[in-house]
This record gives C-alpha cells, sequence and structure tokens, in this order.
C-alpha cells in the first residue's frame, strides 16, 4: 500500500528540502506549546519566588518602588503645633465656624499625627527591608520570571494569530503536495484538473470573503466603533491569497505522472471536501446577501484557537511517535499470546482507548497513530480491510472516557450533566462498543483459529517484552513527574497537549543518542508499505533529522484537517442561520419518534462538521428539544458523542476512514481491488454494524428496557 511518506517523499516542489517546510513549522509548534504551557510555568515560578524570598511580589518590580515621601524624623509636638496653628486660622477665615462649631481639638490632631508617624515608620522599615532582600541571585530569577511574563502574554495574546498562521501555513502545504481530504484520491490527469480548478473556485472565494469582511470592519473602525483583532483581517487576507496564487500556479502546471483520461464522475469525487463545503456555503451566505460569511465564522473558529492548536500538537506527536520504536515494543507483548487477527483487534481497541480520550476527538487520534496502528496491524498478520476497519473505528473508541476535552466543553455548556457522570457511562459504552466488534468480528471476519499460545509460553514472553520498554516508561514517568514537580499539575486534558510532545522528544532522543536505535523504517518495514517497484525513501537517522522529518510530515495532515474544520465551521452556521433545526417540532409526544428523529439528525450533523462546532450547534438547538421531551440529559448527550462517532464512520463522507487513508494510503490487495462487493468495502461495513449497533442500543435500550438504562448509562 502506498504509504504517506513516499508521497511526501516524492520530488515536488519542496524539491526534498524537508528543513524549508519542517523548521518554520516547528517555529509556530513551539510557540503553540509555550502557550500552552507559559502560563503555568509562569504562575509557578511566582510561587516558587513568593516561598523563596519574602515580599518577592514587591522584590520583582524594585525598580518600580520608590522611597517613601515621608519624613520619619519629624518632630511631633512642632508639628502638632503646625497644625494647630493652621486649623486656627481656617477657622478664623471661616464666617461660619461659629455656627457649627469652632473648638480646635488639640488630643485629636496629635492622636492623628502620630498615627502619621508610625506608618511612615513601617513604610520606610518595609522599604529598607525590600533593600535588604535585593540580591543578585533575586535579580537573576526576577529577571527570567519578567521575561517569561513576557513572552507569554505576547504569545497567549495572539493565539489568534498562531492558529492563522499554521492553517494557511499548513494548508499551503497540503495544497502544494496535493494532500487535501476528498471522497477518493486523485487518480488521472482528469482528476487533477478538476481537483485544482475546484480549489481555486474555493480559494479565490475564500479570498473575496476575507476582504469584503476587512473593509466592513475598517469602516466601522473609521467611524469610531472599537474592533477587536483587526490586524488578523490581514492575515486572512494574505494567506488567502497565497492559496489561490498557489492553485492558479498548480493549474498552469498539471501532473504529468498520472494517466490522461478519466470519468468526470470520477474526477468530480476528487474535489477536496473543503472546496465543496466552501463553494456550498459561499453559494447560500449569497443567496442571503451575507457575501463575507465564511470569513466571519473563521474569525468565530479563532475564539476556540486553544483547541485547534492543541490539535496541531497532538498530530505532532503522532509523527514523532512513527519515529520511534515504541508502537513495536508495545506490540511485542501482545505477540507471545499468538492472538488470532479477529482478537488482536479488540485488544487494540481497549488499548487505544485511552490514547483518543487525552487527544480530544477521533480524527485526531487516527492522524496522529493511524499509520502506526495500521502497520502493526498487518505485521500481525491482520487482512487489508480489517486493519482498515480497526483503524477508522480506534478513533472512537475512546471520545467520553475521561479525560476527554468534548465531554468537558459538553458539561461546561450546560448544567444539565456532570463530567463525571459522562466519563462513568462512557466506560460503559467503550465496553459494549467493544462487545460489538468482537461478536460482528467473530461471525463475520471470516475463517480463523481461536487458539492462542500456552500461559507457559506467553507469559515469559511478555515478560521478556516488557524489558526493553522500561526505558520508555522511565521516560515518560520522568516528564510527567517533573512536570507535577515544576508546574504543580498532572497528566490531564489540558496539560496532554503540552507533556506528551515532550515526552515524545525525549523518547527520541533516547533512542538517537543512547540506544543508538536505527531508523524504525529502516528495521523492518511492514510488507506492503513499500511497493516492489519503488526504491524506499532513504530515513534520517540523527535526532535533528527525525524531528524534522515528523515536522515536515504533520504539517500537510495538519493543513488538510483544520481546513476541513475552518469550513465545517461555516457550514454549521449557515445551518443555524437557515433555520432549518428551527422546523424540528419542539413537541412530538412519543418518545420513539423523537430519539428516532434525534437519532438521524445528529448522525447526519456528525457527517459534515468537526465535533466542537457540532456541540454548539446541538447545545443550541437539539438539546432544549430532547429536555422538552422527556429525554434525560445523561441519554440525550451520550447518543450524541455515539451519533457524531456514527456520522464519522458513514459513508459518503466517513471522515474517520478518509483520515485513515490519508495517512496510511489506498487499498491494494487482490481482494480490495478484485473481491466481491463485501471484500471491496468491508472495512466501512464492519465500523458501521459496530457503531451502528451500539449506537441503537444506547438510544432506544433505555426506552425499552429501563434495566438497560441503569446498567450502560446508570440513569437511574
Amino acid at each position: 500500500m502506498a504509504s504517506l511518506e513516499q508521497s511526501l517523499a516524492r520530488p515536488g516542489v519542496l524539491g526534498g528540502s524537508r528543513w524549508l517546510s519542517g523548521l518554520p513549522m516547528l517555529v509556530i509548534l513551539v510557540l503553540t506549546l509555550l502557550a500552552s504551557v507559559g502560563e503555568t510555568l509562569h504562575s509557578r515560578l511566582l510561587e516558587i519566588g513568593g516561598a523563596t524570598w519574602p515580599d518577592y511580589f514587591n522584590l520583582r518590580v524594585i525598580d518600580q518602588v520608590g522611597e517613601p515621601a515621608c519624613n520619619p524624623e519629624r518632630n511631633l509636638e512642632q508639628a502638632v503645633e503646625r497644625a494647630v496653628a493652621a486649623r486656627r486660622q481656617e477657622l478664623a477665615d471661616d464666617p461660619f465656624a461659629d455656627v457649627f462649631g469652632g473648638q480646635v481639638d488639640r488630643g485629636a490632631i496629635r492622636e492623628s499625627l502620630a498615627t502619621q508617624a508610625e506608618a511612615c515608620q513601617r513604610d520606610w522599615a518595609s522599604w529598607h527591608r525590600l533593600q535588604s532582600l535585593d540580591t543578585p541571585a533575586v535579580r537573576v530569577f526576577a529577571t527570567l520570571e519578567a521575561g517569561l511574563s513576557q513572552a507569554v502574554v505576547l504569545v497567549t495574546g495572539n493565539r489568534r494569530v498562531l492558529l492563522g498562521l499554521m492553517l494557511l501555513f499548513c494548508a499551503a502545504a497540503a495544497t502544494l503536495r496535493r494532500q487535501h481530504i476528498a471522497l477518493r484520491p486523485v487518480e488521472s490527469q482528469r482528476d487533477d484538473r478538476v481537483a485544482t480548478v475546484a480549489q481555486l473556485v474555493a480559494n479565490s472565494l475564500l479570498l473575496g470573503s476575507a476582504w469584503l469582511y476587512r473593509n466592513q470592519e475598517l469602516a466601522q473602525a473609521a467611524a469610531g466603533m472599537p474592533i477587536a483583532h483587526l490586524f488578523m483581517h490581514d492575515v486572512w487576507v494574505v494567506g488567502f491569497g497565497v492559496l489561490t496564487l498557489i492553485s492558479l500556479w498548480q493549474l498552469g502546471r498539471p501532473r504529468t505522472d498520472l494517466p490522461a483520461h478519466g470519468g468526470w464522475g470520477r474526477a468530480l469525487l476528487s474535489v477536496p471536501l473543503y472546496s465543496i463545503m466552501c463553494l456550498s456555503a459561499a453559494l447560500q451566505f449569497a443567496g442571503h446577501g451575507f457575501y463575507h460569511g465564511i470569513a466571519v465564522y473563521l474569525n468565530m473558529m479563532a475564539e476556540l484557537s486553544a483547541l485547534f492548536l492543541s490539535l496541531g500538537l497532538y498530530v505532532w506527536v503522532g509523527m514523532l511517535l512513527a519515529r520511534t520504536h515504541l508502537p513495536r515494543k508495545v506490540f511485542d507483548l501482545v505477540r507471545p499470546w499468538q492472538l488470532p487477527p479477529k482478537w488482536l483487534g479488540v485488544v487494540v481497541l481497549l488499548l487505544t482507548a485511552l490514547p483518543t480520550a487525552y487527544s480530544g476527538a477521533s480524527g485526531i487520534f487516527i492522524l496522529a497513530a493511524g499509520m502506526t496502528l495500521y502497520r502493526e496491524l498487518r505485521r500481525a498478520g491482520t487482512s487489508e480491510q480489517l486493519a482498515l476497519a480497526t483503524t477508522a473505528i480506534s478513533g472512537s473508541m475512546g471520545t467520553m472516557l475521561r479525560p476527554c476535552l468534548l465531554v468537558v466543553i459538553v458539561a461546561t455548556l450546560n448544567n444539565t450533566v456532570t463530567t463525571d457522570e459522562l466519563f462513568s457511562a462512557g466506560a460503559r459504552v467503550l465496553l459494549l462498543t467493544t462487545l460489538m466488534y468482537a461478536l460482528y468480528v467473530l461471525f463475520l471476519g471470516g475463517r480463523s483459529s481461536l487458539r492462542i499460545a500456552p500461559l507457559s509460553q506467553a507469559i515469559p514472553g511478555t515478560l521478556r517484552a516488557l524489558v526493553p520498554l522500561l526505558p520508555y516508561v522511565a521516560a515518560f514517568a520522568a516528564v510527567v513527574l517533573a512536570w507535577e514537580w515544576l508546574l504543580g499539575r498532572g497528566l490531564d486534558e489540558f496539560s496532554a497537549p503540552a507533556i506528551l510532545p515532550l515526552v515524545m522528544l525525549l523518547i527520541v532522543a533516547m533512542e538517537r543518542w543512547w540506544l543508538k536505535a536505527p531508523d524504525p523504517e529502516s528495521a523492518d518495514a511492514a510488507p506492503d508499505t513499500v511497493p516492489p517497484t519503488e526504491t524506499p525513501p532513504t530515513p534520517p537517522v540523527g535526532f535533528r533529522q527525525a524531528v524534522l522529518r515528523a515536522t515536515d510530515d504533520s504539517t500537510a495532515l495538519i493543513g488538510a484537517l483544520l481546513m476541513l474544520m475552518a469550513l465545517s465551521v461555516s457550514v454549521g452556521g449557515l445551518v443555524e442561520r437557515s433555520g432549518l433545526l428551527a422546523l424540528f417540532p419542539e413537541t412530538l409526544g412519543a418518545v420513539w419518534l423523537t430519539l428516532a428523529l434525534l437519532m438521524a439528525m445528529l448522525v447526519l450533523i456528525g457527517m459534515i462538521m468537526d465535533p466542537y462546532g457540532a456541540v454548539l450547534l446541538v447545545n443550541a438547538t437539539l438539546a432544549p428539544i430532547a429536555l422538552d421531551n422527556g429525554i434525560h440529559p445523561l441519554h440525550f448527550w451520550v447518543m450524541t458523542v455515539l451519533a457524531f462517532e456514527m456520522g464519522y464512520l458513514t459513508p459518503p463522507v466517513a471522515l474517520n476512514h478518509l483520515l485513515t487513508r490519508q495517512v496510511v494510503g489506498m487499498p491494494t490487495s487482490w481482494e480490495s481491488l478484485h473481491g466481491s462487493f463485501w471484500q471491496r468495502n468491508f472495512r466501512y461495513i464492519l465500523p458501521v454494524l459496530v457503531m451502528g449497533t451500539t449506537l441503537l442500543l444506547v438510544t432506544f435500550g433505555p426506552a425499552a428496557w429501563p434495566a438497560f438504562g441503569d446498567l450502560v448509562l446508570a440513569l437511574g
């Protein structure tokens, strides 16, 4: 099977100079990492400074603390006499003094001046104390802390700019390498020409929308209206202008390495999904006179810049993981058991659930680890179709486990459910989904032996395979413990985007510098990773080369996914503005009909929108309808997340399958190309059966059998 890495290594616009795209992207990712950890690190430095030096909060700004203005050595009696004289003169000049009382209280004046003198003495004592504490060590620490503070403020205050640069730079890389996500890959010159024209039109529409929105905002700013983040309009205009020029340049330089002919129907399926969404949204917005609508929703997407920046870090982690031997060594723990491919898939799904939970979304996990997962399944003897199906569904297994960010967003948006309830139900749904997978694979996965290795052979083999993993466990534990000691935070959904890249960088360095391990591609490639007619690319061997290779590999993947998410936000806004969901009856009477309609709507939304935007849309539209019809909030939101995952696995879009193809490549085995309908499409059929059955059980089970709802969802 043609791998992603070969397409990246193909001679093209970049001429093989990976640093040209890898180095700028590395800078963006490092700045994103600083934005993720900077605030926590700065808070921790303030805590350390306060615990080490008394009055550190004043010491850090001692240059701005001047001497007290009062005189600590003035004579109290003389001050009292001057104050009494001044008071008497004031009364003498006041014609109404006799009316309101003309007495001078010498005792009160003395007491007030004595209090002021004591306060002055304290101010001077505090100032002298600060001066005595101002040592060179304090100055060095304060300088470091102040510098970090300024850097954090600069980076975190410009998250929107980082997101814009990441999206546009990576989108440019995906466009240059022709790696945008489409329903089918480009296989002929006609496919390439149609896809390029569609991208040119879409990029031009994006440029026009951004330009119109910029002019409108500038006019409002000139009229005196305060406009926030006005500079982002220039970022979008320049970025989409560059994308338009790239598409125009590609139109004049068609690919010559493809067959000359091809059908128009297949060519239309090669149009990138973001182009289709852009054309559809632009036409609909234009019909309402809202010509800059796409740009408006792009800026709304920037409100969640931290989430989308984390996506880039997770994909980077996955590409770094592919540059290590860790996946193979984890699978070495299972190999001594000689599990049949059917049962190996069950184990893989359970093992991948937790990484999916940390990544926050199924698509992110597939991009980050799909290539590694598929490669190991094939190496273990799993058929191509079953390996593709398992890879696609693996991203949907842990989306309701702790500490998945999607669940946190659901609980944050409304007070009807809690994260504990959703995570608890999610663990039960994971077991139910795994059970469905096991049953379907057992009866539909073809003939396979159910025998495993004897325990006397399997257990010693697993223990032996555990020894090479110990350095990796130590590296992971070292980073997590150091993080908790230095920053006072453990590994959770908020710290994972910052911790995991550091863990993977340490592992890559450990393999290259200490273990002296060769590059994993040169060790033992998967049987179908490199076709026999092609020469495998020369793999990097050093730490710097490995990091740049991983960064370069992640660039186009991030661009393809971010462009798809950006346009799905616009499509979601279009659906919301169209009022289609408002046509949904508020009261249906029959709970079965309500559940069926809601399930269908949620699956449809999951097919066309990213999970974060979909949750925002559903919370504002369908959630109130569900609650008004008597559906338990926990039941509705578990059903919602499952329906989204069903949408990501269901053709014709089937985003999880498209992302699997993006990182793995097209099927090449005989059964995938020339087998029966069942054999050619088993990679689609199995995930739909597994997730569809689970969704039906979770949707209608509690209504048909309340005990089932209590068992699986704990609704009681």
